[in-house]
């Protein structure tokens, strides 16, 4: 008798059938994988070895077992009852715990550590309880490049919930108190440690950034600010001694050619490092055909990559100590040598790092991949405050751009991991103002009605900007990775900065950097006020500073397209808020210009006869906001951060206004920001839960109905579900997994990885083995007596697959797949098997839509 067989359904369209609702776990996602790890003994745990005989290197689904280092249960010796307790014993060898660095046996090839030897700890599972485990199987541990199962992970934590909560007296009390404050505690760990590391890496990078002119005298260890912080007029500070008046003798010419050489120098070696931490730390993963690729996670913002994670993907290793590291120290780096970035996106990155590795510190987030997630969101949260001091703008940035599930415990959580993160930085004042807003104002003037005709023109370029630069740094992207660049990015960094800073230095506003040119952008002229040439006194003087700000507006424009996407760590925050502010106080300055020149006109009939009537600096903040909404798509989080990074409310409404136009515009030519672009790019499975579309296909159209199927009623040996496994992987369908029938009825759904992990328990037993995927014994005595000659899988089922009828609506699919966190939906008519619906092949089609 056949052991499986090509199930093909003719689809019948006609009236709506009811669909047949149950509960489902989605089983860890085979999306590509990493290359196995070394072994990691583990003293006391029965070990099998790895691949088994029959499955080679080409033909296995997984590079290493699902379940590396488990106990190895014996399936042919166990009764029924032992399967349903093979969660215990399966996950009880594994090594959960944060391991150092140091022991990690290669780079990039798997992110299984040992259990550190610093912080022992027994290993604790936390059952599902007998009727989940029956209902739905086993889970192997979620594996690289896999999605989690979000059901199955709420389940677990009701049920130890309801275990803890069944403990009485003081020690119950105690233990329930411990559990509540474990989650306060974590948040607090995340936002102390990254305040501090966040203050650690603004003093190297300012400092750092103005070795590039010259030293302080009297402190070399002092930045330019601190050097000089005893003068009232920062340009005039003899301490600072810039690097032609040190090199003397190699000034008897022009000093100005020493100042340039060794300001390209400097920056061109800092770049040259930053590329070389990423790019000696690379990590690796195998792709859809089973070919090797490389990755590089210290690389870039890493928000889109935070984004789907806590949509529930699985990314080993990139949020590991080893990434947290190399992202530090090369954002340094590469802040400081001067390439169009900021640091802003990246403290994002590092703060979830830092929340990830705090969460093995409790068994309740370190096991749980569900409740480690609102942790990742509280994280996020803190990294925009660690940025900007704003808290409250960290919080709404969480929900609004990177979180998936975002509940009112998880914004609490965040508020105090943002807030604590802020005061931390307050505490440590690490640019010596005693305060946490990054670009104070105190504009004195109110905004006139006449102005919002100027807000809606800086909007309206916010948009358009914001829209081009998406399109066009896609368009650069796509093409660096299919030309010779891809191969020389070390080549591409020292090329790009070398650039950038021979054409940024004659320009003393592309020559500062990124904060201080925002900052000083954004200021207020007042009498005796010059703010590098911006304060202009005679209207003669204006055709200067509209040149110098044109020129720094088209600069840092084109150049930012370029740079985001090196591989450096590098973020986009910064560079749109200096696009936007160079163009913002362009038009205000303009603005300004006019009114000077013809002060009696009727347009500005507001002013009054006003001296200073207009303000720049706030078509500059106005700005700001604009160019960074285009590009990134953030609404209400980037006006709160406007309003926390400046510390003034009276502009809060022009901000609003020009937030509200720009987002209208970049969505009219592009409803996608640039994180999510990125996405895109690296080809991550990530289902948008905020954007919609409209469908013109059935589900009938999208199900796979050519498929291997598994009927419970045939004789499937260990040999032929090989087979079966070699089948799948050769038709691309490695994620997948086998649909169980009972006379065409659909009875359970078995996954690939799981149904591998099963059978590379099985070879002391022969290829003849009969497997079982529900049992139809009556009793537990008579399968002990067939277990000679047959194993038993039902642990690794899942009973209860979800599934629709063959004419539900494609908005219900769609639905599904967002709110359950699906991984595959089955369809069945009259509750008969039709096909599935893989997500891989659904976001293929919704891409197709876009």
């Amino acid at each position: 008798m056949s052991n499986s067989r090509r199930y093909s359904s003719r689809l019948v369209l006609g009236s709506s059938l009811p669909s047949t609702p149950s509960l489902y776990h989605p089983h860890s996602q085979s999306w590509p994988r990493p290359e196995s790890s070394d072994a990691i003994e583990d003293p006391g745990v029965s070990q099998t070895s790895y691949p088994p005989q029959d499955l080679t290197e080409e033909t296995r689904l997984l590079s290493r077992s699902p379940l590396p280092r488990y106990n190895t249960v014996s399936l042919d010796h166990a009764t029924n009852d032992t399967f349903l307790r093979t969660r215990a014993s399966l996950m009880k060898g594994l090594s959960w715990h944060a391991g150092l660095m140091a022991e990690i046996k290669q780079v990039g090839r798997g992110n299984l550590r040992k259990r550190s030897k610093w912080l022992p700890r027994p290993d604790k599972l936390v059952e599902d309880g007998p009727a989940n485990r029956e209902a739905y199987g086993v889970r192997v541990w979620y594996d690289d490049y896999t999605t989690i199962d979000w059901i199955h992970e709420f389940v677990k934590e009701q049920v130890r919930l309801r275990n803890l909560r069944s403990l009485k007296g003081c020690m119950g009390t105690l233990h329930n108190m411990w559990d509540s404050v474990k989650a306060w505690l974590l948040v607090i760990i995340v936002g102390v440690v990254g305040g501090c590391m966040a203050a650690v890496i603004d003093v190297l990078c300012e400092y750092l950034s103005d070795l590039k002119t010259g030293y302080c005298q009297t402190n070399f260890t002092l930045s330019r600010d601190f050097c000089c912080k005893a003068h009232q007029d920062p340009d005039i500070c003899p301490e600072w001694t810039p690097w032609s008046q040190a090199f003397t003798v190699l000034s008897l010419g022009d000093p100005q050619w020493v100042d340039f050489l060794i300001y390209c120098g400097v920056g061109v070696s800092f770049a040259l490092v930053s590329a070389l931490l990423v790019y000696f730390n690379p990590n690796r993963y195998r792709g859809y055909q089973g070919q090797m690729k490389t990755t590089y996670y210290a690389a870039g913002s890493g928000i889109p990559e935070v984004k789907i994670i806590l949509s529930g993907f699985v990314i080993r290793g990139f949020l590991g100590i080893k990434t947290l590291w190399v992202k530090s120290v090369g954002l340094v780096f590469s802040v400081a040598s001067g390439i169009i970035t900021g640091k802003e996106g990246p403290f994002v990155h590092v703060a979830c790092c830092v929340g990830n590795i705090a969460c093995r510190l409790f068994d309740k987030y370190e096991k749980n991949d569900g409740k480690r997630r609102e942790i990742l969101s509280a994280a996020a949260a803190a990294g925009v405050a660690m940025a900007f001091g704003a808290p409250i703008g960290g919080v709404l940035f969480s929900l609004e751009q990177v979180s998936y599930f975002f509940s009112n415990k998880t914004m609490f959580r965040s508020y105090m991991c943002a807030l604590t993160a802020a005061m931390t930085l307050k505490f440590i004042n690490p640019f010596g103002t005693n305060k946490i807003v990054m670009f104070q104002v105190l504009y004195d003037r109110e905004w006139h009605w006449f102005e919002l005709g100027f807000f809606l023109v800086i909007g309206i370029f916010g948009g358009l900007y914001g829209s081009i630069f998406c399109k066009l740094n896609s368009w650069w992207i796509r093409y660096r990775r299919s030309s010779w660049i891809k191969h020389h990015q070390i080549l591409e960094v020292l090329t790009i900065a070398l650039v950038t800073l021979v054409v940024s230095y004659p320009n003393i506003y592309t020559r500062m950097n990124s904060t201080d040119l925002v900052a000083t952008l954004f200021e207020e002229c007042r009498e005796g006020d010059s703010y590098e040439g911006l304060c202009v006194r005679h209207t003669h003087e204006y055709s200067q500073v509209f040149t110098l700000l044109a020129v720094a507006c088209l600069n840092k424009a084109i150049l930012t397209i370029i740079t985001f996407g090196l591989r450096i760590p590098h973020g986009i925050f910064a560079p749109s808020l200096v696009i936007g502010a160079c163009f913002g106080r362009l038009v205000g300055t303009a603005v300004e210009y006019f009114y000077r020149v013809y002060p009696q006109s009727p347009f500005f009939a507001a002013c009054g006869g006003e001296a200073n009537c207009i303000t720049p600096g706030v078509y500059a903040m106005v700005g700001g906001a604009a160019v960074l909404c285009g590009v990134t798509k953030m609404t209400l989080s980037l006006v709160v951060v406007m309003f926390e990074l400046t510390g003034t409310l009276t502009y809060i409404l022009p901000i609003m206004v020009v937030v509200l136009v720009s987002k209208w515009v970049s969505d009219f030519i592009s409803i996608d920001g640039v994180y999510e672009n990125m996405i895109r790019i690296a080809g991550h499975p990530f289902l948008d839960n905020q954007h919609e579309c409209i469908h013109s296909k059935s589900t009938g159209e999208l199900i796979q109905t050519d498929l291997e199927v598994i009927d419970i009623n045939s004789v499937n040996t260990v040999a032929s579900l090989k087979q079966m496994l070699r089948t799948m992987t050769h038709r691309g369908f490695a994620d997948g997994g086998f649909p169980l029938l009972d006379e065409d009825l659909l009875v359970g759904y078995i996954s690939c990885s799981e149904l591998e992990h099963a059978l590379e328990k099985t070879r002391p037993k022969g290829e003849d083995a009969i497997c079982l995927f529900i049992s139809p014994y009556a009793s537990y005595t008579d399968i002990e007596a067939d277990f000679d000659h047959s194993l038993n899988f039902t642990a690794y089922v899942d009973q209860a697959p979800l599934s629709v009828g063959v004419n539900a609506s494609i908005e219900l699919v769609t639905e599904l797949f967002k709110k359950l966190g699906l991984r595959y939906l089955c369809v069945v008519e009259h509750g008969r098997f039709v096909g599935v619906i893989h997500k891989k092949r659904f976001l293929k089609y919704l891409q197709d839509v876009k």
